[in-house]
């Protein structure tokens, strides 16, 4: 597929087996994804993964609030590796933009990747304040977008038409909510989706016979009361 496939999860284990496959050509995780793995030491997780994964780019996000804690911890997480793209959120949580911040930290060289983004005005807004020569990915999160009942394709395609000003500004579709998606994405010309582990595996029905699908999961309904010892 032309569409770069980041897998996103905060799992050694399933980062590993995904980097070994082959198939992924980045990372992503967050502190929600941390805080379900379980993940104690932030700053050991990650550069455990660093030492393992050194030629694929792998987004760290901070976890402040306020705009100057946000830079401290941006520029600590930057020096992990120079595979590591930082994850700074659109806004903090008072809504205040963190275009400021994503203006020093690219113009300083910060490869960035700029998440929770769902409108256009935020993707002009971040584009706006990106260096033109730094790399950068913008997430926009378009199943959160589906979510609400909106169709996000027109939304990423004029996210991607406004990331031109930026040549090395990549668009991310995030949080995508089927297999589907990641076609939708590529279709449009998408630079990147993330998938979680479990869409990861569906991957390999591509293309697959619908009859042949039919017939399995028929056999599944069969063999699963079988197992149950369901009588009338």
């Amino acid at each position: 597929m032309a569409i770069k496939i980041y897998a996103d999860g905060a799992k050694l284990a399933d980062m590993l087996a995904a980097y070994r496959a082959g198939v992924v050509k980045g990372f992503t995780t967050n502190p929600t994804l941390m805080k379900q793995a379980d993940i104690q030491d932030y700053e050991g997780f990650a550069k455990e993964v660093l030492g393992h994964i050194t030629d694929l780019p792998i987004s760290f996000e901070v976890f402040a609030d306020d705009l100057s804690e946000m830079e401290r911890q941006a520029r600590k997480i930057a020096a992990w590796g120079p595979n590591v793209y930082v994850k700074i959120p659109v806004t903090n949580t008072r809504g205040t933009s963190c275009a400021p911040l994503i203006r020093t930290l690219s113009a300083a060289g910060v490869s960035l990747n700029v998440t929770a983004i769902l409108g256009l005005g935020q993707v002009e807004e971040v584009v706006e304040a990106l260096a033109v020569g730094t790399p950068a990915v913008v997430s926009v999160f378009a199943g959160r977008v589906a979510d609400t009942g909106r169709d996000p394709v027109p939304l990423m395609v004029k996210a991607l038409q406004i990331c031109k000003a930026r040549p090395k500004a990549e668009l991310l579709w995030a949080s995508p909510r089927e297999v589907l998606n990641i076609y939708q994405a590529e279709t449009i010309g998408c630079h990147i989706i993330t998938v979680t582990p479990d869409l990861l595996r569906k991957l390999t029905l591509r293309d697959k016979s619908l009859l042949e699908y039919s017939l399995e999961t028929v056999k599944m309904f069969f063999d699963d009361g079988q197992r149950a010892g369901f009588r009338l």
